[in-house]
């Protein structure tokens, strides 16, 4: 039975299936490189849809438990390591993108929430979602997914932690405790408002990242057909101790959709990369991208800015380091 369900999971009907079409249909060997590529872009296209769309329904559907005002108020009845490991997991099931992240940040430090909590939030929230994790799933299967879901959750409170034991107070803007955001009414929403709501939010997260995946699913399927493998197993491999160290730090000062790095990713790691290498710079973009560190400007100094990269950095390189030590238990 748990066979079945792992054969399930890992999509092996369809890996098959699409073999059938590539070999049968097309007329492409799948021994050939356009036939391993044209392979490698519809198998990852159809499984990551089919996943997405399932957790992505999930997750929204928890998450319309947590709107943020309701965030906020549970983050204000915990203190010490309890309300970091609190927001780092409220981060899991909460919306975050770069353009929310300034209303939230005030909204937390308004609420009086400590700063190494509000931190642990933020660094949390982008780089754990549910696209994230179907998309892993569907990509490296349950074990890599779990794991990536917890690392990313201590790294979230190891962050915090660190940040407020810093007592960095006086590195937020000013204006920042000046306002008064008040209080909103929380709305109690019905099953089928949260089912509508689900399906809403499935709808508006496909939409804003379809392009994103097709193209990074299409570059995922050329290294998969045509990257040398030696050569890329040889810099970026597990055995290279500087290749997570590089990652991350090629990583903070781009931009990059971690939806489209994953497939990226999975390609990589195929032809020899290093499972840590490539997760810790998607990790590194994420949590550590330009946009969100130009916004953040706007409440927090630059001293404290430089100490988030620095510190949330460091832990993603000792996360991607950890990865590659374990593969072989994870693979």
């Amino acid at each position: 039975m748990l066979e079945w369900f792992n054969g399930i999971l890992q999509f092996k009907w369809l890996y098959n299936l699409v073999i059938l079409l590539v070999e049968n249909v097309f007329g492409f060997p799948m021994a050939s490189k356009l036939g391993s590529s044209v392979h490698f872009f519809i198998y990852d296209t159809i499984k990551i849809i089919i996943l997405l769309g399932i957790m992505i329904f999930a997750i929204s559907y928890i998450r319309s438990y947590f709107p943020p005002e309701k965030t906020k108020k549970k983050l204000e009845k915990f203190d010490g390591i309890k309300g970091n490991i609190m927001a780092s997991l409220l981060g899991i099931v909460t919306p975050f993108c770069s353009c929310s992240s300034v209303p939230l940040f005030i909204g937390f430090v308004e609420a009086g929430i400590p700063l190494g909590v509000t931190f642990s939030f933020l660094i949390t929230s982008p780089i754990v979602n549910e696209a994230a994790f179907a998309i892993l799933l569907a990509s490296f299967g349950w074990k890599i997914a779990v794991t990536y879901v917890v690392t990313g959750v201590v790294v979230g409170v190891v962050g915090g932690v660190l940040i407020g034991s810093l007592k960095l107070e006086k590195e937020i803007e000013g204006y920042v405790y000046e306002i008064k955001m008040g209080e909103s009414e929380i709305e109690e929403l019905t099953r089928k408002q949260r089912i509508d709501f689900a399906i809403q939010n499935v709808k508006d997260i496909v939409k804003r990242i379809w392009i994103y995946l097709i193209i990074g699913i299409g570059i995922g399927a050329l290294i998969h057909g045509w990257a040398p493998a030696p050569l890329l197993a040889k810099y970026a491999g597990p055995k290279n101790p500087l290749a997570v160290i590089v990652a991350v730090v090629l990583a903070i000062p781009l931009y990059s959709n971690a939806l489209g790095t994953i497939p990226i990713a999975e390609a990589l790691i195929i032809k020899g990369v290093g499972i840590g290498t490539a997760l810790s710079f998607m990790m590194a973009t994420t949590a550590l991208s330009l946009p969100e560190m130009i916004l953040l400007r706007k409440v927090i100094k630059p001293k404290l800015i430089a100490i988030f990269v620095a510190i949330t950095g460091v832990a993603i390189i000792l996360v991607g380091y950890m990865f590659n030590a374990i593969a072989h238990l994870l693979m």
